[in-house]
């Protein structure tokens, strides 16, 4: 697999604002230094994060001892931000999910087990007409050892596919169901109010980014529950061959979190993963969230 190419650009625009970055794998991810997040940034510092992130498509940052006001300022400089229909969010401060566990599964003796041979990659809330943007997540509670996230490529998950199956895919269309997901931990009178809330979505398996033109995976085990207008039978075996693209290792990377890290991610052209490994001690992160974008081919 090629190496990815950045531009070189990046790196000197970010020595002559005193930052350092630092590319994490040959494929995805980069930690950046020197910059303060707990202030406002400038239009110069702005930029160049907006640059960064794009490149790099999820970046991390360490020693971020940010306020609440300060996250939800540095979550605006993306977007507007949005809550969730099940997540709780951080007293006072709606535009801030509280993640205790994993992706809100409280791990215990008995939900370990199931949990850990749950396929948890995926992209936030493709359940939406309009899934997010971006995320920013911050370490608040961590456990002494484990509590890793993991992210994928899904621009190279795709590049990888081979040439016939990119053609089978091409004009696909696919169905997400926040149901999928969050139906088995909720009452069934909530359950209820999700699925009348957000009924499921069509969303193209193959999704262009808006700003790169990448042509980006998008599908995932979480909320994708088929392939559309195709037999059932074909559709499953496809969808497995698609979510075991995203297991590549050389489409990963893998962050040990340490207090108040902070990692920001493009959520159009990557999946992610939190590994739960730590029980039975705790893990609280904290999390904005950008409204999303029209999902287009």
């Amino acid at each position: 697999m090629a190496t990815k190419t950045i531009d070189p650009t990046l790196y000197e625009r970010a020595a002559s604002l005193g930052l350092d970055l630092l590319p994490s794998t040959p494929t995805i991810g980069a930690e950046v230094s020197g910059l303060d997040l707990d202030g406002p940034l400038n239009v110069t510092q702005a930029e160049w994060l907006h640059d960064a992130w794009i490149a790099h498509k999820v970046l991390f940052f360490r020693h971020q001892d940010i306020s609440y006001e300060s996250h939800v300022r540095l979550g605006r400089l993306f977007g507007e931000l949005e809550g969730h229909p099940v997540i709780p969010h951080v007293e006072g401060y709606p535009e801030i999910l509280r993640i205790e566990g994993v992706e809100g599964v409280q791990l215990s003796a008995e939900t370990l087990a199931p949990f850990q041979a749950y396929n948890k990659w995926h992209t936030d809330v493709t359940f939406r007409a309009r899934p997010s943007v971006a995320s920013i997540l911050r370490a608040r509670i961590l456990p002494p050892l484990g509590g890793d996230t993991m992210w994928a490529d899904t621009v190279a998950a795709y590049a990888g596919l081979p040439q016939a199956v990119k053609d089978r895919i091409e004009d696909l269309e696919a169905e997400h169901d926040i149901v999928r997901s969050f139906g088995g931990r909720v009452s069934e009178e909530k359950r209820a109010e999700l699925a009348a809330a957000f009924p499921p979505v069509r969303h193209p398996v193959v999704r262009r980014h808006p700003e790169t033109g990448e042509k980006i995976l998008y599908v995932n085990y979480t909320f994708t529950t088929r392939i559309l207008g195709i037999p059932e039978e074909e559709s499953d075996s496809l969808l497995r061959l698609l979510f075991d693209r995203i297991k590549v290792p050389e489409y990963q990377v893998r962050f040990r979190w340490s207090p108040n890290a902070i990692g920001i991610w493009d959520n159009r052209s990557t999946q992610h993963y939190a590994v739960g490994d730590y029980w039975p001690h705790h893990r609280v992160l904290e999390r904005v969230t950008v409204s999303g974008d029209v999902v287009t081919r």
